[in-house]
């Protein structure tokens, strides 16, 4: 059975620094999907960018000087860049080659497209290790999947999200 492990926790916490630091310490295993960042100029975030896991490609998804459609608070989203860097990996995953799956982040701007929500959904149900970052925030489309028998919720927090990389990497990373 498939290991589906979402990391739900306040924004700031350091979700997306448990991912990235996952990512470089799997040894054993390739790890495909994305990651997301604030970008800032001087001192504010104005908007936030996307980079693939494996391949290290990056684009702005949001930006306050994007004109959207979509907009998602201040921010309008390049949807594309969800079509031409999130979902080819995500697409391609496959169980026999022993990929984990990681995703950072199922929220507002990235659930704008929903051709990725589609392959969000196709992922839970297929045979494929996943590790994806949520906000505790409601969602409709994350709450679904929070609820599903057959996840493990893991909060972060403070005082765990140091230890988290090194524990989900001993865990996934088994020769």
């Amino acid at each position: 059975m498939p290991t589906r492990i979402p990391l739900e926790g306040r924004p700031g916490v350091g979700k997306s620094t448990v991912v990235r630091r996952l990512a470089a310490l799997l040894l054993n295993r390739r790890a495909v999907g994305f990651t997301t960042e604030e970008i800032r100029q001087r001192g504010a975030r104005t908007g936030f960018a996307l980079e693939t896991v494996d391949s290290g490609l990056r684009a702005v998804l949001a930006h306050v000087d994007l004109p959207g459609p979509p907009r998602v608070g201040r921010y309008g989203v390049d949807l594309g860049v969800m079509e031409r860097l999130a979902l080819p990996p995500l697409r391609s995953a496959d169980p026999a080659r022993g990929e984990l799956v990681l995703i950072d982040e199922l929220g507002r701007m990235e659930l704008a497209c929903t051709a990725f929500q589609d392959v969000v959904r196709w992922l839970f149900t297929s045979e494929i290790d996943i590790v994806a970052t949520v906000h505790v925030k409601s969602d409709p489309f994350t709450d679904a999947l929070k609820r599903r028998a057959d996840i493990e919720l893991v909060q972060v927090n403070r005082g765990n999200r140091d230890a988290l990389p090194e524990d989900l990497a001993t865990r996934f990373d088994s020769p």
